[in-house]
């Protein structure tokens, strides 16, 4: 019967980094992964002649060489920034709408504020106020969260008192009077999933100031180059994966972990496993309900599930320009409405006016898609629960017909496009589902409301001796908090581990 320090279940961004994390550290470690391929959302898949990247818009937190972010302090700390080239996203965001509305905001704040000043005039003095405000935030949250500032107070830092728990869309709301600015500076609500009028003004705040100050990046070779370096890292340090290999169980006694049972039918002992699968799958189907403290059951259950997405995969035979695509990312709308509204378009098998999101990597990297073509990523987001009701019979319908809805969308702002797609890929929220073993697909783990903001999270802590959580599931969604998760996770463990050989 085999035996090792640490098993981490799932090959996720969190999954990823703990397993190497625990390994750098001398730990004989197991890595289970049901898929044949590392990387959860943090994979691609091929079409004809065309990579796909599936799931990264902009990497946060990375920050450069001269400013370095907190996820790059954290890859230079695994080893891994020497085998990855990061590729710098010149642009923020752009807006379009079909009525010939466009602005694109770069990450610096000079920029920022002159080109929303030059569209939206009357509202130069609001605008001053809403970034120093943003910034203000942030360097508040950073002294006193990020850095846990022990002698934190009202008094000291005294906008983050104010406003941590203001939903986003009353902060905006005080500050603006224009409903089209409202929406341009409430975009980023996508990369969350909760509207304005649900989220955190702090989301809004250092979602905004993380890009502008460590800037948004991508990683050459997209994601799955990201996933395999890690990947490598781990074999390297003596790390041992299994691909197509899922775990069955989670063997406990007495309210501390055994080991795993995995697919295949072989018992592996351990002390400590970090589950990159979600608190849902871990307690009740990994474990078992009855072996977890009544409590903790009903304070999962208690929290809402993430909304998932319908995406478009989309590879073109020509260059951006050729189809007028001349920034990365561009959200496209149509609704000025950031706030409940869009939960409820969110819950309908139809796509009308919904927010989306396109990025297209090769603006910033010529060489992202063969020489000559170009490809994109097209999302809006979707609950997974209309899709789940919905007949088998009609589901290819309803998909369809959606794609179709999405490409009108797109044409209405790029009216080119039809005539260039040589490839096209479609994924709804089942196959979110399908795919990363989410209830419901969900991409964001659990839903980021005010109540359910960061100062709230469950954390990676368990009731369970032994066993630890690693991923969206304990805090907040995107890559760089589920990279950054599975190091924390890594870190409880050594901690425990140097605690007994004292």
């Amino acid at each position: 019967m085999a035996k090792y320090d640490a098993i981490v279940i799932g090959a996720g961004n969190g999954g990823l980094t703990a397993s190497t994390a625990l390994a750098q550290k001398g730990l004989n470690v197991l890595l289970l992964e049901r898929h044949n391929i590392p990387g959860g959302c943090a994979t691609s898949f091929c079409r004809g002649r065309f990579e796909f990247e599936i799931a990264l818009h902009q990497l946060s937190g990375l920050g450069t060489t001269e400013m370095p972010g907190p996820l790059r302090m954290d890859l230079d700390s695994l080893g891994v920034m020497q085998d990855l080239e990061f590729v710098e996203i010149s642009d923020l965001y752009s807006v379009q709408n079909p009525d010939g509305f466009h602005i694109t905001l770069k990450p610096n704040k000079e920029q920022i504020l002159d080109e929303l000043k030059n569209a939206f005039p009357h509202e130069k003095e609001a605008i001053d106020g809403f970034f120093d405000l943003v910034y203000q935030y942030a360097n508040d949250m950073i002294g006193a969260f990020i850095f846990r500032d022990p002698e934190a107070s009202r008094e000291k830092y005294p906008n983050l008192y104010r406003y941590a728990f203001k939903p986003a869309q009353s902060v905006i709301d005080d500050f603006f009077t224009d409903p089209l600015l409202k929406a341009v500076l409430s975009v980023y609500w996508g990369y969350l999933g909760v509207s304005t009028d649900q989220m955190a003004f702090a989301y809004l705040a250092m979602i905004l100031f993380q890009y502008i100050v460590f800037k948004p990046f991508h990683v050459k070779g997209g994601s799955q180059a990201l996933s395999n370096t890690i990947l490598n890292k781990f074999l390297s340090h003596g790390g041992t994966v299994r691909f197509n290999c899922s775990a069955e169980r989670i063997l406990t006694e007495g309210g501390t972990v055994q080991g795993v049972v995995t697919g295949q039918g072989d018992v592996v002992r351990s002390d400590y496993i970090v589950s990159n699968a979600s608190p849902m799958v871990t307690y009740g189907q990994l474990i078992g309900e009855e072996q977890i403290p009544e409590k903790t059951i009903t304070e999962v259950k208690s929290r809402q599930l993430s909304t998932s997405a319908f995406t478009m995969f989309v590879g073109f035979d020509c260059n951006p320009e050729d189809i007028g695509i001349h920034e990365s990312t561009n959200f496209l709308m149509v609704n000025t409405d950031m706030t409940i509204n869009n939960h409820d378009r969110m819950r309908r098998l139809d796509i009308d006016d919904e927010l989306m999101v396109l990025s297209c990597y090769d603006v910033s990297d010529p060489e992202f898609s063969p020489e000559g073509a170009c490809q994109t990523n097209i999302v809006t987001l979707k609950y997974g629960e209309p899709w789940l009701r919905l007949p088998p019979q009609q589901y290819l319908d309803v998909k369809y017909r959606c794609a179709e809805k999405m490409l009108q969308r797109v044409q209405a702002i790029y009216p080119d496009i039809r005539a260039h797609i040589e490839e096209i890929e479609v994924g709804t929220p089942l196959t979110h589902m399908r795919y990363l073993g989410h209830p419901l697909g969900a991409i964001y783990g659990f839903e980021q409301q005010t109540k359910n903001s960061l100062f709230f999270q469950p954390g990676r802590f368990t009731p369970i001796k032994g066993l630890y959580f690693a991923g969206c599931w304990t805090g907040d969604g995107g890559f760089e908090p589920t990279l950054r998760s599975g190091m924390a996770a890594a870190r409880s463990i050594t901690k425990q581990i140097d605690n007994k050989n004292v």
